[in-house]
């Protein structure tokens, strides 16, 4: 856990006493990140290569807040992005071109421009995810007059029981729209092969996300290798990607760090006589959730013969994961209250059944005026919406243990306003 008590039994996030963050009316809910720990967590899987040709993509979709994305180039990661606005960001960011992946099954041709146009030679790949991608691609190379570098992104058919995740995050088995379907890469390569615009550089694969043990990831992975021991026999490659998915504890355990999954898989690499290839992975999750947290504000209880909630200030709107997958995040009180706790039913503003984040042991005091929600760094902000014409979150940084940034919530009249003058 990122967060700690301190002596005071105040609640801490890198160094900053979060319940310090909670003052004034527009101050929750709020995000609050440890830029120091992101930072740390891109040294610490970059280590794991020891000197290995490599590329540590940070998966943008993840958290996008320019601090993080700094944090991380800094740490030397590149980017994995899935639009065009996050390729600027990641440029923008200080990413170098180079290192930049871009994934995603439908990209427009002016986001495919942006890709082949970056830089002296574009990014570092756009990751083709069919066959009929391919002209798509070419066309686009053509029309810039450039050679652009591509990646296969394949589909390892892994079986979606086997990955012990949710349904809404497995990318790998046969029913997904993710990735080259195994039956036509021999058809993906020879196309690209054919095209003298595009540049075969490597494949990839990517089969889910919180995977708490190595197992899954590298069944997946296994697939991959085969493919391109295969691939090697008619083109040239430089790397192989295996993805992201690394996992993290949000309160069930999580026996595998990020570094795990890399020493497994160049291990499993080597063994598969390819470790002449960078390696490349795309983690997300792993680099930012467990180093930011949702404050909130108790607004009221209510209780029943039967039922106890916790009504908040934050809602699905805030932190989507719980509403969209089920996701579970911990629940906890800025400041250590001692007498009786119960088990409240925590829920927020939105008028929605969805709007809960489950049941949490919590202090009966009405003493409990805000409250953190743990693990919130990844997939949190970047899904927030204005849905109930509720503002977007606060989001403050954490850096040295202190502030170093902040953007504040909008008032509600924005909202009002921008709805209003559509179709004056």
């Amino acid at each position: 856990m990122a967060t700690h008590l301190r002596s005071d039994g105040t609640l801490e996030l890198g160094g900053v006493a979060l319940e310090s963050l909670t003052r004034g009316e527009e101050a929750t809910p709020a995000y609050v990140y440890d830029v120091d720990a992101i930072r740390a967590e891109g040294r610490e899987l970059i280590g794991a290569f020891e000197g290995q040709p490599h590329l540590v993509a940070y998966a943008v979709k993840a958290n996008s807040a320019g601090p993080v994305v700094r944090a991380l180039v800094e740490a030397g990661c590149g980017a994995d992005v899935v639009s065009g606005a996050e390729l600027m960001l990641a440029l923008a960011a200080g990413v170098s071109p180079d290192k930049i992946v871009y994934s995603g099954v439908a990209k427009s041709d002016a986001e495919l421009d942006l890709a082949v146009g970056s830089g002296p030679e574009g990014i570092g790949a756009v990751q083709i995810e069919s066959a009929e991608e391919v002209e798509r691609v070419a066309a686009r190379a053509r029309a810039a007059g450039r050679t652009c570098r591509v990646s296969l992104r394949v589909n390892p058919g892994v079986d979606a029981d086997d990955l012990d995740t949710h349904a809404y995050i497995t990318t790998g088995h046969d029913e997904a729209k993710f990735g080259v379907p195994l039956e036509s890469i021999d058809a993906a390569v020879d196309a690209i092969l054919a095209r003298p615009e595009l540049r075969l550089a490597g494949l990839a694969s990517h089969v889910g996300s919180q995977l708490t043990s190595t197992d899954a990831y590298l069944v997946g992975a296994r697939v991959l290798f085969d493919l391109a021991k295969a691939v090697r026999q008619k083109a040239s490659l430089a790397f192989v990607d295996t993805g992201g998915g690394f996992g993290i504890d949000y309160g069930e355990g999580c026996p595998a760090r990020p570094a795990d999954f890399i020493r497994a898989t160049r291990a499993l690499q080597r063994e598969r006589g390819l470790g002449d290839l960078a390696l490349y992975c795309e983690p997300g999750r792993s680099m930012v959730a467990a180093h930011g947290v949702v404050l909130a504000k108790v607004l009221q209880r209510k209780v029943s013969s039967a039922r106890r909630w916790l009504m908040i200030d934050a809602g699905m709107n805030d932190l989507m994961r719980p509403a969209l997958y089920q996701a579970f995040h911990r629940v906890v009180p800025l400041r250590a209250l001692s007498g009786p706790t119960s088990a409240w039913r925590v829920v927020g503003p939105v008028c929605e059944s969805s709007d809960d984040f489950g049941v949490h042991t919590l202090p009966d005091d009405a003493a409990l005026s805000h409250v953190a929600l743990l693990d919130a760094g990844a997939y949190g902000y970047s899904m927030a919406s204005r849905y109930n014409g509720r503002a977007l979150p606060a989001e403050v940084f954490v850096s040295g243990g202190r502030v170093t940034g902040r953007t504040d919530r909008r008032p509600m009249s924005e909202w009002v306003e921008d709805r209003l003058a559509a179709g004056r």
